[in-house]
């Protein structure tokens, strides 16, 4: 029966699930980046809600920067947050694509504007090639506006696949 079981073995009474101190967190790198509306206030929501649904430990400096690909469009405000979550990689995708769609992000057209777009970069150790979940982001490690920020908030950072983030910026056009 479930009220034989006590907290110590996993059971928290008062939610059913597995307790806060009991579950692993696991570190997730995040990229951020809006061009629609006021995109510093859409970064500054993001975060809120982030932090909401996860433990955000490190988030950069916010920087401006060129759209890569897709329609003529305003240039980007990107940041880059590094959490603790203990979600599972899938859901904590869900929760980046449910903070997306609370903020009015429309997937109208490959890499257009957005009012906020949300990609999970790397979490904790994990390679996925799964259909629904490529981890690392496949096109982290050409991505400057993902690498910089990340940079900035960790120097010794590697992307999984790729390798440090510090030589993939030495060879990155400026």
């Amino acid at each position: 029966s479930y009220s034989s079981q006590t907290p110590s073995s996993g059971w928290n009474k008062d939610s059913r699930h597995l307790s806060r101190r009991e579950k692993i967190a696991m570190k997730a790198v995040i990229s951020l980046g809006a061009n629609l509306d006021n995109p510093k206030e859409n970064l500054d929501t993001a975060l809120s809600l982030l932090r909401e649904a996860t433990d955000v430990r490190k988030v950069s400096s916010y920087i401006s920067t060129k759209p890569v690909g897709g329609p003529i469009q305003p240039d980007y405000l990107n940041a880059v947050c590094v959490i603790d979550s203990d979600l599972p990689a899938m859901d904590l995708l869900s929760v980046l694509h449910g903070i997306e769609k609370a903020m009015g992000r429309e997937r109208i057209q490959q890499w257009g504007p957005r009012t906020i777009d949300l990609d999970l970069i790397q979490y904790g150790d994990l390679i996925s090639k799964a259909d629904e979940l490529v981890l690392p982001h496949p096109r982290a490690h050409e991505r400057r506006f993902v690498l910089q920020p990340w940079f900035e908030i960790e120097p010794d950072a590697i992307l999984l696949t790729h390798g440090a983030i510090k030589d993939l910026l030495e060879h990155l056009p400026a």
